[in-house]
């Protein structure tokens, strides 16, 4: 097999990126934009010394699970990428992806309880649009940096697509310089808009390289044309810095509160530019509920590691004993502190510190952890930490919640070797049309 040469191929798996995989002479093909059950004629792009890479150049035989995509770029956006299947079918494949990869790389078999999913459609409640160099938002095409113009995405509501429509009048009226990677030059970086949907308010914020904006009474009018009451709060977020990292550490407000407030699990939720929280609120809520089964904190006491604005825990207060939350992200932090006297929680304190190293000062304590919650970023949990869980706190439960179930597989074998037994584990889909799904698991001693 080499580059160019043009092959049939029979699709008979999905790549955990979402690109079918089919097998040639032995070896794997991964074809964008496929299903299970296609037979494909492609076109070798790359071949590695393991695997190789194509495109699609006709369907022969399409599969059964095919729909006709219905959003515009789907095949040039980075986002979805499963618009071109039935989304019972896309479901299948999550819930396999979950169970073949615990059973792979944490080497247990067993079966996981029935994926949890809501709507498919409209269910973001945050979005981040970078803005090309015409005036126009969107997103980034697939492993790539430039911008597909993308007005109304049907993963964001309807009320986005506004927002980013008066910000692209905005800056065609009054000249705004938009940032080019290649000369870290230009102002205006990326278009961010959040959501609190329980309560409607919306949050606008604007990434700049820079420390001001030109003309902002006149973004504020032109947001408030198509928010009306609902706009609660305009911001700047400083990013002068030569990084593909969207946020920069410093916001100020331009307009309004410097938070938004939503409700999740019957608790109300300040949220800040920086904070972090799950996009999709429906099926948050219903992770959440799944945690707190899995945690029993009746009376307990409760780590919630990684915590962010302090949802998981808080939701759980009402019951356990006591509510220990650890994030790095000091205004996270801030905004837990601020939803615990929101919501009249007195049994829940918070520490700004990276996990392990809190986790390490709290076992110097002797503090007696009953149940440990983890929720960490896609790499996972590090030996250090997993070390202070199992060996320091001997909690009776392990609930983690894991945005990767490759780093949760190799986690769960780590911690079956420290004594702890995977009970139950729960995929959910909090990011329906996309590759990813969440995770959640219980250990038990």
């Amino acid at each position: 097999m080499q580059k160019n040469d043009e092959l049939i191929l029979n699709i008979t798996d999905i790549s955990k990126d979402g690109s079918g995989i089919g097998k040639y002479n032995g070896m794997a093909v991964f074809v964008p934009l496929a299903a299970v059950g296609d037979t494909l004629r492609v076109k070798i792009l790359k071949v590695k010394k393991s695997c190789a890479y194509a495109k699609a150049l006709e369907i022969l035989t399409p599969s059964g699970d095919r729909i006709k995509p219905d959003c515009p770029v789907f095949n040039l956006c980075g986002g979805c990428v499963f618009r071109h299947i039935d989304y019972a079918a896309e479901r299948k494949l999550k819930a396999s992806t979950v169970y073949e990869t615990v059973k792979r790389i944490g080497g247990i078999d067993m079966q996981p309880e029935a994926l949890l999913y809501g709507l498919p459609e409209r269910y973001r409640n945050k979005a981040q649009y970078p803005v090309s160099q015409t005036g126009k938002a969107g997103f980034y095409a697939f492993h790539s940096h430039r911008i597909i113009p993308c007005g109304d995405c049907l993963l964001q509501p309807t009320i986005f697509a506004d927002v980013v429509e008066a910000a692209e009048i905005w800056i065609k009226e009054n000249g705004i310089s938009v940032y080019d990677e290649a000369l870290h030059k230009g102002l205006l970086r990326h278009i961010y808009i959040r959501l609190a949907e329980k309560t409607g308010e919306i949050m606008v914020t604007l990434v700049i390289n820079g420390d001001f904006v030109p003309f902002a009474d006149s973004l504020f009018s032109l947001l408030k044309s198509k928010c009306s009451d609902a706009l609660k709060s305009v911001m700047l977020n400083i990013n002068k810095a030569n990084t593909n990292v969207i946020l920069g550490d410093k916001c100020v407000t331009l307009y309004g509160n410097d938070y938004i407030t939503d409700i999740l699990c019957g608790i109300k939720v300040r949220l800040s530019a920086m904070s972090f929280y799950q996009v999709n609120r429906g099926m948050a809520e219903k992770l959440y509920e799944k945690a707190a089964e899995y945690a029993n904190p009746e009376n307990k006491t409760v780590l919630d590691l990684y915590c962010g604005a302090g949802t998981i825990g808080l939701s759980l207060a009402k019951m356990a004993k006591e509510i220990i939350g650890v994030e790095i992200v000091p205004e996270a932090v801030k905004d837990a502190e601020f939803n615990a006297k929101l919501n009249g929680i007195k049994n829940a304190r918070f520490i700004c510190a990276d996990a392990a190293s809190a986790a390490y000062k709290l076992a110097e304590e002797k503090i007696r952890i009953d149940t440990v919650i983890v929720d960490p970023p896609r790499k996972g949990c590090s030996a250090e930490l997993l070390d202070i869980i199992a060996d320091s706190f001997v909690p009776e439960r392990i609930v983690y919640v894991s945005c990767d179930c490759a780093t949760l597989a190799r986690d769960i074998a780590i911690l079956s070797k420290k004594g702890y037994t995977l009970s139950e584990y729960t995929p959910v889909d909090l990011f329906p049309r996309t590759a990813h799904v969440e995770t959640v698991c219980l250990l038990t001693k």
